[in-house]
């Protein structure tokens, strides 16, 4: 199959275009490089069109020969989407909806849409399934279920989509030449590993929360492995016959934030400098997927655990540094033998 990656410059797509690839699969990437990294381009030898996703001209000329299309193109800043919504909606919605007229004249006809838990806002119940209420709190959940809206709709047209409701994805590729390089970078484990080896300080933003140890909880699932799942959904369009639209990707499980700060401690042997700060509005205690259908449907289910997730986001860190830096750092890739007491020092 011949598979348009748009985005596939970028942090997830980039890892879906290998999966891809090592699949059989020939893949051609549409991405404008606006946050995208040519050296992702050339590292997995893809074919490239640059342009957005919202360019009639960049889509005729993408969507020539393509049999699916993985849509990972978009914004997901949600902090970002609440003071700057307009971009949110032009890029995620609207460029979204002239993605698929120009499949339409292209006659594609299946597509995997790269959605987000986000969807779902502040849900009333754990762990989230697909099936529970809608209500996104920032603009940027507003924008992704807005296309998923639309993709529905576009069923008329004979149109076969899955929606990947995402979690928290993290890590980078077993190489060590794909990984997070976000400007301003906002995911928690790259500015924890980053906090570890410079040694500065990094904000706990409450330890409260409803959770075993008072911090937030989140369900993390390893890039490679949403990767993988990208690559099962496409291979599954034509077998999925229940009308299902959307699937949860993450691992069944929560990991707090003094847990994935425990996790950087080992791997990287040392202590990270943790101070407690007031805990943000709008952060819900505890966000973990239901992911049944996905096994179910797509016969997936992750294979690597919060270990794997910082040790192979620090060895793309560790590739990156100058030669002189790397002789600083270690690292470990098994899992440690036992939890220790995480280390706090309560602000002034």
């Amino acid at each position: 199959m011949k598979v348009l990656v748009t985005g596939g410059a970028g942090y997830i797509g980039s890892h879906v275009v290998r999966a891809l690839q090592e699949s059989g699969h020939r893949v051609r990437v549409l991405d404008d490089l606006s946050t995208g990294h040519v050296d992702f381009l050339l590292t997995n030898k893809v074919e490239f069109v640059g342009g957005e996703v919202g360019d009639p001209l960049a889509l005729e000329e993408a969507l020539e020969g393509i049999d699916a299309v993985v849509h990972v193109a978009g914004r997901s800043l949600a902090p970002e989407s609440v003071v700057d919504p307009g971009p949110y909606f032009d890029t995620n919605l609207l460029q979204g909806i002239e993605l698929l007229e120009a499949m339409r004249r292209a006659d594609v006809q299946k597509i995997v849409f790269s959605s987000t838990c986000a969807v779902y806002g502040e849900p009333r119940r754990m762990p989230i399934q697909e099936s529970c209420r809608r209500e996104p709190i920032n603009p940027y959940g507003a924008s992704k279920l807005g296309f998923e809206r639309v993709l529905e709709a576009y069923r008329a047209y004979g149109l076969q989509t899955l929606c990947l409701r995402y979690f928290n994805v993290a890590g980078a590729s077993a190489r060590g030449d794909l990984g997070e390089l976000h400007e301003p970078e906002t995911h928690l484990i790259p500015n924890l590993l980053v906090a570890a080896e410079r040694g500065t300080e990094f904000f706990l933003y409450g330890d409260d929360h409803p959770t075993d140890d008072g911090t937030c909880v989140r369900d993390y699932i390893h890039v490679e492995d949403l990767a993988d799942a990208h690559v099962a959904a496409v291979e599954a369009l034509d077998r999925i016959e229940d009308g299902t639209l959307a699937v949860n990707l993450g691992s069944g499980t929560g990991s707090s934030v003094l847990e994935v700060a425990r996790a950087v401690e080992y791997v990287c042997e040392t202590e990270l400098n943790l101070t407690l700060a007031e805990a943000r509005p709008g952060d819900a205690p505890c966000l973990i997927a239901k992911a049944d259908r996905a096994k179910r449907l797509l016969g997936w289910s992750p294979r690597r655990d919060l270990t794997d997730m910082v040790a192979s986001a620090r060895r793309f860190l560790f590739n990156r540094l100058p030669r002189a830096e790397r002789r600083k750092l270690t690292l470990r890739t098994h899992a440690p033998r036992k939890k220790t007491r995480a280390r706090r020092k309560k602000s002034a």
